[in-house]
């Protein structure tokens, strides 16, 4: 198998992937050279090109299918591709190269539908509805990283940490009775609902034009205020407030808030520190 999950040092590849990153480069003695991230559904791996720069530099773009011909070394402890030949593979979808999540996408799916049927106030239930009935809003959190190049930075990483950051809130609220049970739930479920316009699709995950210039906090504000139109104003503004400041603790002006932006760090932090 030639699943870069899968690569092991010494080895010939002749493999399709997706070019995730592209950079050109010289080396201390002035040589140019390619610096490439390839990727696939079972994960990434760093890949160099050293010889005819010129000729195959033309040949591909940053975002690409590829078919590569190339042998698995191993620098400063890492697996890394030396690509001896590149090509376009034509056909192929990049978008479906994008590494995946490992979880099962329908089980994230009903968790998700779980926790926002738990919501019980009707505004807020209402206006976690209007997203999660939503067929293109579900679609791109099945397709979208949670981060481009952080925590579940991979195809489906959206949705499953919304369904992460929304069960760690909802197991909270049910310890400290003294929360708001609905706003806390909502607010995880929707906290980032901007990354659904901030990013394009893998395998790159490009920022749009508007998530280059705005961000997923101010997008995802701007979303809710289209869909929450019928909610009472505090209630609103609680909501609204908790999500813009889940990446900000000192800014939390609730308890609700803060527990978002804990919660939020929490599962963030348990996908990505190393284990012992």
């Amino acid at each position: 198998m030639s699943a870069i999950a899968e690569l092991e040092q010494d080895r010939v590849v002749e493999a399709v992937y997706a070019v995730a990153k592209k950079e050109r480069l010289r080396t201390k003695g002035g040589a140019p050279y390619l610096a490439l991230e390839l990727v696939d559904p079972s994960g990434r791996i760093e890949a160099r090109v050293w010889n005819d720069v010129e000729l195959l530099d033309s040949r591909f773009a940053e975002g690409d299918a590829v078919r590569i011909l190339g042998r698995v070394d191993r620098f400063r402890d890492k697996l890394q591709l030396d690509v001896r030949a590149i090509e376009p593979a034509e056909g192929q979808d990049p978008a479906a190269l994008s590494p995946a999540m490992r979880r099962d996408a329908d089980e994230l799916d009903g968790f998700l539908e779980f926790l926002a049927g738990e919501i019980s106030h009707p505004g807020l239930r209402a206006t976690a509805a209007r997203f999660v009935e939503d067929v293109d809003f579900r679609g791109q959190l099945r397709g979208l990283p949670a981060t481009p190049d952080g925590h579940h930075s991979y195809a489906g990483g959206l949705l499953e940490h919304t369904v992460g950051v929304a069960t760690l809130c909802r197991e909270t609220a049910q310890l400290h009775s003294r929360l708001r049970g609905d706003l806390l739930l909502t607010s995880a479920v929707l906290h980032d609902a901007g990354r659904t316009v901030e990013l394009t699709r893998g395998p790159v995950f490009r920022p749009t034009d508007e998530g280059r210039l705005l961000g997923h906090v101010h997008l995802g504000l701007r979303l809710i205020e289209t869909r929450a139109a019928a909610l009472e104003a505090e209630v609103r503004a609680e909501l609204l407030h908790a999500v813009a400041v889940h990446h900000d603790s000192r800014a939390a002006r609730t308890a609700e808030a803060a527990v978002l932006y804990h919660a939020n760090q929490l599962d963030a932090v348990a996908a990505t520190r190393p284990v012992d």
